[in-house]
């Protein structure tokens, strides 16, 4: 939840065989090889790059009955798309959009000045789609190019490696969205008189953070535990950050608060990593389904949410805010409810039934944490 490169003439893109591993969600650049021609923008791609990718897919697709709203929402069980507008809106995966929205409207609501006025609900939206299409869905797309190998043998039919959508259109939606983000946060510093460019350099911090999970050298998500935190961090911090600091003053505990509460968040990464296990595998990707196993994994994953949202309500307790604790522990049994009737029992069937029951009581969790931060 970037001033970028210099002036750029021609991107090129090698080493498919370097970047082969997984997309997941995190928020914000990409930047492969950059080379400065003298008048013209073009962005190109080599023609092996192309081939390989294309080869990588083997000839599986989704069943007929796949569904058009799973495609437009960018998740499994999807039905294949020819129309190239509803091609790029799957790489961007609307689906994961929520949360950054909703963190959005917990940093407003930790601020304590957001006051429902036309101008504060329009500097929120405008916060929202920097935060949700815009660097989402660019770091979405980002993720699928650096993983359309492993996606070859998870989901070979997804847009990059069918061929369904051409490299340099790959590109062309990575950056447009990049810029497009970057842009609405310089925007809405203005617009809050801000004297040192906060929101900017959050978005920019967050490219950064992006870029360094799904790309080399640094590929984040080899590891399970720094990957996940990172991602964690990039769904609950980074947008509360820039909700909080478009309408008040981001304070070091709540960085710290914020920050606790992302180890919720890389439990919730894990449950993205049991659908993988195979490609990860075959890739020498170090998931914690990996490099624990299922069982394991998936008892570490709802220790990571169950234990840090219990803190949360004890830190509350302790602030002397029992209502709060009391309304952040209540919401706490549902989620632990549905982790045994679905994801303990079999967390690769049941991954997005699991997370569409539980993760609207956690993200609820969040708002009263944020309330209560407020008073």
């Amino acid at each position: 939840m970037a001033a970028l490169v210099n002036t750029v003439s021609v991107v090129k893109l090698s080493n498919v065989r370097n970047n082969q591993f997984r997309s997941r969600p995190l928020l914000f650049p990409p930047v492969s090889v950059v080379s400065i021609t003298r008048r013209s923008l073009t962005i190109q791609a080599i023609e092996t790059d192309e081939k390989e990718v294309k080869a990588q897919a083997p000839d599986k697709v989704p069943s007929k009955d796949g569904s058009s709203l799973n495609q437009l929402l960018g998740i499994k069980g999807a039905a294949q798309e020819k129309n190239k507008w509803k091609i790029r809106l799957q790489l961007t995966k609307p689906v994961t959009w929520p949360p950054l929205v909703w963190g959005v409207v917990c940093g407003a609501a930790a601020s304590g000045n957001f006051h429902w006025t036309l101008e504060d609900v329009a500097k929120s939206i405008a916060c929202m789609v920097m935060s949700g299409p815009c660097l989402t869905g660019y770091t979405q797309t980002l993720n699928d190019w650096y993983d359309r190998e492993i996606d070859a043998i998870n989901e070979p039919y997804r847009p990059i490696p069918s061929g369904a959508i051409s490299v340099n259109e790959v590109i062309t939606q990575i950056w447009v969205l990049l810029l497009s983000g970057l842009f609405l946060a310089g925007l809405l510093d203005v617009w809050a008189w801000h004297d040192f460019p906060t929101v900017f350099y959050l978005a920019l911090g967050g490219s950064l953070l992006s870029y360094i999970y799904s790309a080399p050298p640094l590929k984040l998500k080899q590891n399970g535990w720094i990957g996940n935190f990172a991602l964690g961090a990039s769904y609950i911090s980074l947008p509360w950050w820039a909700g909080q600091a478009l309408f008040g003053t981001l304070k070091p505990d709540i960085v710290v608060l914020t920050l606790l509460y992302s180890i919720a968040g890389l439990g919730i990464a894990i449950v993205n990593d049991f659908k993988s296990i195979e490609g990860d595998r075959a890739l020498g990707l170090q998931s914690l389904p990996v490099a624990f196993g299922v069982e394991a994994a998936k008892w570490i994953c709802i220790g990571a949410i169950d234990i840090t949202q219990i803190s949360i309500a004890g830190y509350l307790l302790g602030a002397g805010k029992p209502y709060y604790a009391l309304a952040l522990l209540g919401l706490i049994l549902p989620q632990v409810y549905f982790q045994f009737s679905y994801f303990l029992k079999d967390p690769v069937k049941y991954d997005v039934k699991y997370q569409a029951s539980a993760q609207p009581f956690l993200i609820l969790g969040l708002l009263v944490t944020a309330l209560a931060t407020s008073h």
